[in-house]
């Protein structure tokens, strides 16, 4: 009988994980993004973006509504972009922040026309950032939050990193770990998540969502916590996260790379569903968008030709966090300023 209830109470367990499944939006016949897109972010009127425009490591371009250019850094044409995140400025102005990996900094995208960003502006930048990556705002203090990583067959700590980078462009270094990727704030800025992965002789072995409560006003991180280990939560510990976005109900929603899926999490970290994505082999970002903001955008490399970039979308019914920042903070917000 306690076997019997075991047994039974796993299969429950693995009822109660939704099977979702989201619609292909910009396909391989139709893409004008190369197969390194990523950084998906979201602009106040619902549009999204992301970085390998043309195929270009330093463009980022508009891929929904429609796909055109925004930004090309031809100044730096070794510039590796990667995260993008939207802010506004204390006058209401939207400006975008841009990792750029290579060269160990935030660059700050302004003077926004229909034809794109027209003056680009080094935010913050420090020699000692691994990369970043990955970037994550919170609106109220304008602070901007760094992950990157050193890739090696075997991790330690220190081959994954965190920053902050406040308003006025100070960077700050908050921690070392293994490989670091994902990273998001919580709807109350109270929770800062980040993912961390460990390679062991080649194979990935672990990855693993840290949760830590948020000073974001401060810069200040504290009571690093496992919120989520997929190594126990579905026995996917080899498949590596990438980008995670929240929603406006707290809930998380995490870029699987190597299985073309998104998990989706509640915020007290029990696994709620898994989203497939059709026609993308490697997921690697996400965000919500559209006229409401309830629609998750999900990019990654086309399963039908990997040299390209593919979006699909999942409606969902919570408004996504980044999108509704935008909506509250587009007036009067302590936005991040460009460092001189």
């Amino acid at each position: 009988m306690k076997i019997s209830f075991v047994f039974a109470s796993l299969f429950s367990a693995t009822l109660a994980v939704e099977t979702l499944k989201a619609t292909p939006v910009v396909t391989s016949s139709n893409s004008k993004f190369g197969g390194g897109i990523e950084g998906l972010a979201v602009d106040s009127a619902g549009s999204i973006f992301a970085v390998n425009f043309n195929g270009q490591l330093a463009a980022i371009g508009q891929a929904v509504p429609s796909q055109k250019l925004m930004y090309q850094d031809k100044a730096n044409p070794t510039s590796l972009f990667n995260g993008i995140r939207f802010s506004a400025d204390c006058s209401g102005n939207e400006q975008a922040f841009v990792a750029d990996a290579i060269n160990h900094r935030v660059v700050r995208l302004s003077d926004r026309t229909s034809a794109g960003f027209r003056n680009a502006t080094v935010f913050c930048q420090d020699p000692g950032m691994l990369q970043p990556n990955d970037i994550a705002i919170a609106p109220s203090s304008g602070r901007v939050f760094l992950s990157g990583m050193n890739y090696q067959a075997t991790t330690k700590v220190g081959d994954g990193d965190l920053w902050t980078c406040d308003k006025n462009g100070k960077a700050t270094k908050l921690g070392q770990f293994q490989r670091t990727n994902g990273i998001e704030v919580s709807p109350d800025e109270k929770t800062l998540y980040l993912s961390e992965s460990t390679n062991k002789g080649g194979a990935v072995i672990s990855n693993i969502i840290y949760a830590f409560d948020l000073n974001s006003k401060a810069g200040q991180i504290s009571n690093k916590r496992v919120f989520a280990d997929f190594g126990k939560l579905d026995k996917s510990a080899a498949i590596d996260i990438d980008g995670m976005r929240t929603d406006t109900q707290g809930n998380l929603y995490v870029a699987r790379n190597g299985n073309g899926k998104v998990a989706k999490l509640s915020p007290s970290g029990k696994l709620l569903a898994y989203i497939n994505v059709p026609g993308i082999m490697s997921v690697g970002n996400l965000e919500f968008g559209g006229k409401s903001g309830t629609d998750l955008y999900i990019g990654g490399k086309c399963e039908k030709d990997a040299k390209k970039g593919c979006v699909s979308v999942y409606k969902g019914k919570a408004a996504g966090r980044a999108f509704n920042d935008l909506q509250h903070h587009s007036k009067g917000s302590a936005a991040p300023t460009a460092s001189a």
